[in-house]
């Protein structure tokens, strides 16, 4: 045997065993069912299904996180409407017990100057 000749042998057998990889890929697709078979079309139904739920979830889980906040924003309005009614009640106390100073100091006042014209008269 030449050494050429080994190399050619290796060269047709490599190009052989690439011929049969190239027929088993071919028989191999040619194998595939056809797009209208039912089971294809049981797989992609189930598939359409899947992603359907998917969806659904999705949205129920968007509504969901809508709600949320929109629970945490009325809380957050009824906190700031509570806040703001404490704030006029503290007010309108101070401003209850300045009026009610105000009158006692002039009732003072006047006890003080009706005593004073009593010591003026006598």
């Amino acid at each position: 045997m030449f050494v050429g000749q080994s190399k050619t042998n290796q060269i047709v057998d490599r190009l052989e065993a690439t011929a049969k990889a190239r027929q088993a890929t071919l028989a191999r697709f040619r194998a595939r069912p056809a797009a209208d078979d039912p089971v294809i079309l049981a797989r992609q139904a189930a598939r359409q299904a899947v992603v359907q739920a998917r969806d659904v979830r999705a949205t129920e889980r968007e509504v969901a996180r809508l709600a949320a906040e929109a629970d945490c924003a009325s809380a957050a309005f009824a906190a700031k409407e509570r806040a703001k009614a404490e704030i006029a009640r503290q007010i309108a106390q101070k401003a209850a017990r300045q009026t009610d100073l105000a009158a006692e100091q002039k009732a003072a006042r006047d006890a003080r100057f009706a005593a004073r014209k009593a010591r003026a008269r006598r």
